[in-house]
């Protein structure tokens, strides 16, 4: 089995789902992350941060999982505030990557059925949003039914 590979992104679990923020950096991995928690939250739904900056994924029992280096348990970084500590959890499975995209370059449609690399350990589905949406977690939802979060938020 290969070592877990670490991942600029951000990972949070909400309701049953798995989700791995991915772009570029200053992207605004961590905000959308830390505001589709919040909408969770808001709704009355489990969430949790798993990790914030790396994340480090691996294959177990066939499905790809999302762990936290201990050194950033909990935490996560508010570009421009400074690191806030909020609820977490050490693993989750994930279940889609979202990768943010600016406004100004992304296609109005984009291909369908796109998918997420992840070295060594397979894909993931991956959704393009882009990284001013107001309704992040609603989108998300809305795009992916199947994946376990409500789409009555």
């Amino acid at each position: 089995m290969p070592d877990p590979v670490n991942i600029h992104a951000t990972a949070v679990v909400v309701g049953e789902a798995g989700l791995l923020f991915v772009g570029p950096s200053g992207i605004g991995k961590s905000a959308m992350a830390l505001q589709c928690l919040a909408t969770a939250r808001r709704a009355g739904w489990t969430a949790a941060l798993v990790a914030d900056d790396q994340v480090f994924i691996s294959r177990q029992n066939g499905r790809l999982v999302a762990t936290r280096p201990a050194a950033i348990a909990g935490l996560i970084e508010i570009r421009g505030s400074g690191i806030a500590a909020i609820p977490s959890i050490p693993e989750a499975p994930l279940h889609l990557a979202i990768l943010l995209v600016d406004p100004r370059t992304a296609e109005r449609l984009p291909a369908e059925d796109q998918t997420y690399p992840v070295p060594g350990h397979g894909a993931l589905p991956q959704l393009l949003l882009v990284n001013d949406h107001r309704e992040p977690l609603a989108a998300i939802a809305a795009l992916h039914p199947r994946i376990g979060i409500p789409t009555t938020l």
